[in-house]
């Protein structure tokens, strides 16, 4: 059993905690933005929460962070009463964000200069993922603190792996986006032309699902879609902020990215439809409307 920390609980926070207080049983200590759900968080699971990412890091092993995007990150722990204030010399933080390579390589160094490891730790899965502990975990810093990490991860994962220096696990959740966002597309497409077809989709997905074409996204996501649902899973404002990080980097490295930033743009049209907080699958609503 370990002491840890969790801070910021949203959906996929939320649950993550709990696997480590559940199935991991660590000593669990929360921190969010919101203290009602702190509140709730450690009436539900028994454990502790704390007015600030300082307080819940104080004297723990391992402190986990799971927040929006760069500036949240940064402000929760360096930042004024952040985590890395509280932090003990020899405990590693863990950040679940999905975030740029520049903050993880940034809050790497921030952390050294404490006595204090950090692995970059962006996770794959959605929030059922979350809820079920069975994400996938892609993490960048030094081995052996990653081997070091990697049991307490595992409360809530299915899959760890350690993909090279601070900021590899970032860049491989670029990758993933990058991955996802022609699948949806893609998918996308294929529905949409099976209907104009006349076809019945449900026969056609149970036919070419066992090929080449089957993907988890058809296998989960096209009941949902043919039917015009779209609540079922990470947001298209979320993925369009994970893009504008891909395509940020792609800048960088030069790299070429003409589908990405294509899907992005549909994307940017589905938000003007008013489906912000539609699931990701929802770029079938825009060929359709």
């Amino acid at each position: 059993m370990a002491k840890v920390a969790f801070i910021g609980l949203g959906v996929m926070g939320f649950p993550m905690a709990g696997h480590l207080k559940t199935k991991g049983g660590h000593d669990v200590t929360v921190y969010n933005r919101t203290a009602e759900k702190a509140a709730a968080w450690a009436e539900k699971f028994s454990g502790k929460s704390a007015p600030t990412p300082a307080e819940a890091a104080a004297g723990a092993d391992f402190v986990f962070v799971c927040v929006g995007n760069d500036d949240d990150l940064r402000s929760v722990t360096s930042g004024e009463n952040g985590a890395l204030h509280g932090m003990k010399p020899g405990s590693v933080l863990i950040d679940n964000t999905t975030a740029s390579a520049e903050v993880a390589r940034e809050l790497y160094a921030a952390a050294k200069e404490k006595g204090v490891d950090f692995i970059d730790a962006p996770v794959s899965g959605g929030q059922a993922g979350a809820e079920n502990g069975v994400l996938t975990v892609m993490c960048g810093g030094d081995e052996a603190v990653f081997e070091r990490a990697r049991p307490v991860i595992d409360a809530y994962a299915r899959m760890v792996g350690h993909l090279g220096p601070a900021g590899s696990g970032q860049l491989t959740k670029m990758v993933n986006q990058i991955c996802i966002a022609g699948l949806v597309q893609g998918l996308s497409e294929a529905l949409h032309f099976g209907k104009r077809a006349g076809l019945d989709i449900e026969k056609v997905v149970e036919v070419i699902s066992k090929g080449a074409a089957g993907s988890w996204q058809m296998e989960n996501r096209h009941k949902t879609m043919n039917a015009g649902k779209y609540n079922f899973g990470f947001a298209v404002d979320w993925m369009r902020k994970d893009l504008g990080i891909v395509l940020a980097e792609a800048r960088s490295n030069g790299a070429k990215l003409p589908v990405t930033a294509l899907v992005d743009q549909f994307y940017g049209d589905v938000q003007a439809m008013g489906g912000n907080r539609w699931d990701t699958s929802s770029l079938l609503a825009r060929l359709e409307k």
